[in-house]
């Protein structure tokens, strides 16, 4: 790595310049700086969910939404192209668009290897009481609001790492306003943020969040590491009442 690289390290975030360095280096691999998904060896439309169970290897065929799954738009409420049941792997898939609602964890799941192109209402909801969750690899892109929506109970946590995520809203967002509410504990790590985005990380300090992330390159623009928010159980729009590592719910290493 370079002297100027090493300069712009600040508590664990690579930013602008030094990200631009990192690629000149060869450091991090093609994907630093944009989430492209590797080239589609075919193309699959999805006019109803896929439940998966086990694991399902997608061997990097393209996903699109048709019939009721091909609105295209951010209305709530919207189906999922994949159901994973408590348990389940959904690997090397490329979701293009339309992607109506993304993938639905219903307890502990993997998502490994899986890319968005064009983020629909959200890219994946979690959701189960003391669910697992692990996001490796992967990337996405033209994220209106949230990439990854946590509504899980209480218990277990996610785990997103090795991730590249561009154009976005929010990378993670713990439910700010669901009718159960939980303390959610995320750690992000081997991060790469490229602009537009706003923010990393929306959280519940409230309700005992945590956000623990390390790695984290930004490059371009002025992203955010985490926002912190008093969250409800009413279903009222919740409250942003910080921002910024605190050292407590939001830790940067």
């Amino acid at each position: 790595m370079s002297v100027r690289a090493i300069s712009r390290w600040r508590g664990g975030i690579i930013v602008g310049a030094a990200a631009a360095a990192l690629v000149v280096a060869g450091v991090g691999g093609a994907h630093l700086a944009a989430a492209d998904a590797p080239p589609a060896t075919g193309e699959v439309t999805l006019t109803e969910t896929m439940a998966v169970s086990g694991t399902f290897d997608g061997t990097n065929r393209r996903f699109v939404g048709g019939g009721d799954l091909g609105g295209g738009d951010q209305d709530e409420g919207q189906d999922p192209l994949f159901r994973l049941a408590d348990g389940a792997t959904l690997e090397n898939v490329i979701i293009g668009a339309p992607a109506a609602d993304g993938v639905h964890c219903q307890g502990t799941c993997t998502l490994r290897n899986v890319f968005w192109e064009d983020v629909g209402e959200d890219a994946a909801t979690f959701r189960g009481t003391g669910a697992t969750v692990v996001v490796e690899g992967g990337g996405a892109s033209k994220a209106e609001d949230k990439v990854f929506q946590d509504n899980r109970g209480a218990g277990g946590s996610v785990t997103i790492r090795d991730f590249e995520v561009e154009d976005f809203g929010k990378l993670y967002r713990s439910c700010g306003n669901c009718s159960t509410q939980a303390r959610r504990d995320v750690v992000l790590s081997g991060i790469t943020a490229t602009a537009p985005g706003d923010v990393l990380v929306g959280i519940n300090v409230n309700f005992g969040d945590t956000a623990r992330l390390s790695g984290i390159t930004i490059d371009g623009g002025d992203i955010g590491l985490c926002d912190l928010f008093e969250g409800n159980d009413t279903g009222d729009e919740p409250e942003k009442i910080g921002e910024g590592p605190d050292g407590t719910n939001c830790v940067v290493s």
